[in-house]
């Protein structure tokens, strides 16, 4: 490969560059030399001293994870609580699916029609768990939730791009050998000398940068890339020796989108392993925090009317036609921002202008069951495929291997306009859809398929999103006054931190409003105002 650049190269270009080249991984290899890297904070749990006698009330609306976190670390210190849930199930967006679930969404309804086996389930909400969420993990661990490893990387899974190699699905161990290789080249063969980042390699900085690029790349020892094991071998290898494959030309790749963003997706903070799920489908988490509960769940309860009193709040909701209303000190609300706004209510008009100028997100989810675990034939077990059809992702069972049937998820589609188009289709064009454009990932896709669910989070009964959406102005104006109480209510939730749509921001959201509980707790106690 021809040399690059002419002018010597600085630590700040040599960055740019692995930037612009598309390798999130080469940036933070680089990024280590330099010491220019650092690690997520840990969190502790919310701590409550006990009520001791005193009665107080709180209202949680809402049975997803900030509302049972609330209520468990509140009846753990004294506090009533009533949980109000709108929908016909508790768990929120932790939807685990299996044979017989109903699937609430408007227009769509559903019967998940899985055969009843404990293996097959599908996660059509929260999937996994990165490690540094300690928050849901402290509750994992507490509350007895078994948990096993989930692959959001695997190299023999495939990339398929109509726009690269005809078509036809890659082996990500080989594109990304390939990639690599050649930006590996590149760098070794472009960079000269210099000091600090904004001035260029000194002879010893050089060195190390060289054995960096050639080790990323694998390169011979004239830093030219001619093709690696990495990519796996076009034969031999085990009794025989090994026959590398040719590498891909770099033009063919980088027609490929893969190098712009899937490539690098498990380096994202909160997608990197190692990530984790529990055993038997998240919804273990759920089950687990009701274990624990004394206070039921009253299901089928819509709230109608918020009204903030002098020493308190009062809920009205409606259930089998009947009007009911609470009283309590406190409450804590988990309806997503863009319903409450819509709820008669006498909060604050700032507090709710912010709420209805909040976006939702949309989100589709597809389940597809397959009559055998073909993709273990192609030598893949956990892990997600890439396409750049609607789709999106194909992910496979990181759980029972060589079981008769498994569990796909044959679309997880995040992009509005995507998951717009599926909300449109009816429920078997969906699951038509999503066979149709898994074949050019699998051949003979639609023959190993019996039947499937679809979820579109937009259309979902009692949330209408999938995690709010901030847009960045009216987060630095409006966050903090959301996250704030209006009076003695609290608005909670995933969508109330920094993590929407991960479990990590509901629990996070719940240990910040009890915290302020807490707070004026300690000052009724003085007789002090809070």
């Amino acid at each position: 490969m021809s040399n690059y650049f002419k002018a010597p190269l600085t630590r700040r270009q040599c960055l740019s560059l692995l930037a612009k080249a598309g390798s999130s991984s080469a940036v933070l290899g680089a990024a280590g030399i330099f010491g220019l890297t650092n690690t997520p904070v840990n969190a502790s749990p919310v701590t409550l001293k006990p009520l001791q006698g005193k009665n107080r009330k709180v209202l949680i609306l809402g049975a997803g994870i900030s509302g049972l976190t609330a209520a468990y670390e509140l009846e753990r210190a004294g506090y009533h609580c009533t949980i109000l849930e709108a929908s016909h199930r508790i768990g929120g967006r932790v939807l685990t699916l299996r044979r017989g679930d109903f699937i609430d969404e408007l227009g769509s309804p559903q019967i998940c029609p899985f055969d009843d086996a404990p293996n097959l389930y599908f996660n059509a909400g929260a999937a996994r768990i990165p490690a540094h969420h300690t928050g849901i993990l402290h509750y994992c661990r507490t509350l007895g939730v078994e948990l096993q490893l989930f692959s959001n990387h695997n190299k023999n899974c495939y990339t398929q791009d109509d726009a690269a190699f005809n078509g036809q699905p890659v082996r990500i161990r080989e594109y990304e050998a390939d990639m690599r290789g050649f930006i590996g080249e590149l760098l070794a063969k472009s960079a000269t000398s210099g000091a600090v980042l904004d001035q260029p390699f000194d002879e010893q900085d050089l060195d190390k940068f060289i054995q960096f690029a050639q080790a990323y790349g694998d390169l011979d020892s004239s830093l030219t890339y001619r093709g690696t094991d990495r990519a796996g071998y076009a034969a031999g290898g085990v009794t025989t020796a090994g026959i590398l494959k040719q590498p891909r030309p770099l033009p063919e790749l980088l027609r490929s989108d893969f190098c712009a963003g899937a490539m690098h997706f498990a380096e994202i903070a909160d997608q990197a392993p190692a990530l984790m799920t529990p055993s038997g489908g998240m919804d273990s988490i759920v089950k687990a925090f009701l274990r624990q509960l004394t206070t039921p769940v009253q299901l089928h309860c819509q709230v109608s009317n918020i009204q903030l009193q002098p020493q308190g709040v009062a809920i009205t909701y409606l259930k089998q036609g009947e009007s009911y209303t609470e009283q309590a000190d406190y409450c804590l609300n988990c309806i997503p921002a863009q319903l409450v706004s819509g709820i008669e209510n006498n909060l604050p008009a700032d507090y709710v202008t912010i709420m209805r100028q909040l976006g939702r997100g949309k989100l589709t989810k597809i389940g597809l069951q397959a009559k055998q675990r073909f993709w273990e034939q192609e030598d893949i077990y956990s892990g997600i495929s890439w396409t750049k059809q609607d789709i999106t992702q194909i992910w496979y069972p990181h759980h029972d291997a060589f079981k008769a049937k498994g569990i796909l998820l044959g679309a997880y589609s995040w992009e509005p306009q995507i998951s717009d188009r599926f909300a449109a289709m009816t429920h078997q064009q969906r699951l038509a859809t999503a066979i149709a454009q898994g074949t050019k990932v699998h051949a003979n896709y639609a023959q190993h398929i019996e039947n499937g669910v679809s979820v579109c989070w937009q259309r979902m009964n009692h949330m209408l999103g999938c995690g709010a959406v901030w847009p960045e102005e009216l987060q630095k104006t409006g966050f903090q006054l959301l996250q704030a109480p209006a009076g003695n209510h609290y608005l909670m939730g995933d969508q109330l931190s920094m993590h929407p749509g991960w479990q990590e921001g509901a629990v996070r959201s719940a240990w910040h409003a009890l915290a302020d509980i807490e707070r004026r707790e300690a000052l009724r106690s003085t007789g002090a105002q809070a």
